[in-house]
């Protein structure tokens, strides 16, 4: 089976179907599944329709913070001023029943079905822990990885692709060695038996780790390996949605920024 693993969408339209098209076209083959582990919306002026196309291919959906706050279940107080703003544009936005099915949503940990013990899988967005936690080094990586209930988990929030991994006195941090900003790019992580994993996708629509292409994840568990995606999508056209929508410039510029 092939897991297409997504994160952090954010409204962008232009970098998700960047995505869908690249995953259809991966000389691997195609994937089977879709994990969507939340962050549908927020930042980017697309809403609607990210919510559409996720809603109509995911199998597993895992609500995000922004997912929580921007369909009202949560104050947005304390988010900073621009990504309070574009919360408050995207409820005006929604449709109610985009907005119902962001309410909908489930928090994590969600165990997606047809994964049995060996190839057991965790799907959140912050950690196994605490669904607005966020894993940005070894010391936050520890305890979810002592304490997860499945060798791999996968998770987003902090838009940086990678990992860690821990097997008996070992511990690794895991980030994809890509040659260029520009160009596709993959880069593969085998899962030897008896380790577990952290595995970050990356963000789809707006990553953080300096390399503005979207990110995604695809997990074969036939060949039992990860395999990290970077793909060049219509940037300028994604700013020009936020800044025709009247959305905080730093929006925009972020995008071509990578972080």
């Amino acid at each position: 089976m092939r897991a297409l693993v997504l994160s952090d969408i954010h409204g962008n339209l232009e970098a998700l179907d960047a995505v869908l098209e690249a995953a259809a076209t991966d000389p691997s083959g195609s994937w089977d599944v879709l994990w969507n582990l939340g962050d549908v919306v927020g930042y980017g002026a697309s809403p609607n329709q990210v919510v559409n196309r996720i809603r109509s291919l995911s199998s597993v959906d895992v609500r995000g913070n922004h997912d929580r706050v921007s369909c009202g279940l949560t104050s947005p107080n304390g988010f900073n001023p621009v990504a309070r703003s574009a919360v408050m544009w995207t409820r005006g936005e929604l449709t109610a029943e985009n907005t119902q099915w962001l309410k909908d949503m489930p928090q994590g940990p969600i165990h997606p079905a047809g994964m049995d013990n060996e190839d057991g899988v965790t799907c959140v967005h912050g950690s196994p822990l605490n669904e607005d936690q966020y894993i940005l080094n070894m010391r936050d990586a520890w305890a979810p990885l002592q304490q997860m209930k499945t060798h791999i988990t996968f998770f987003g929030h902090t838009h940086i692709q990678g990992g860690f991994s821990q097997k008996e006195h070992d511990w690794h941090e895991l980030r994809p060695r890509y040659h260029t900003r520009s160009e596709r790019e993959s880069w593969s992580l085998a899962l030897p038996p008896g380790t577990r994993h952290l595995i970050n996708p990356g963000s789809v629509g707006q990553p953080r780790d300096w390399d503005w292409r979207a990110a995604y994840a695809v997990y074969d568990t036939e060949r039992a390996e990860i395999a990290y995606h970077r793909i060049p999508y219509d940037v300028v056209a994604s700013q020009g949605r936020i800044l025709m929508a009247g959305l905080p410039e730093r929006l925009a510029a972020r995008l071509r920024e990578g972080r």
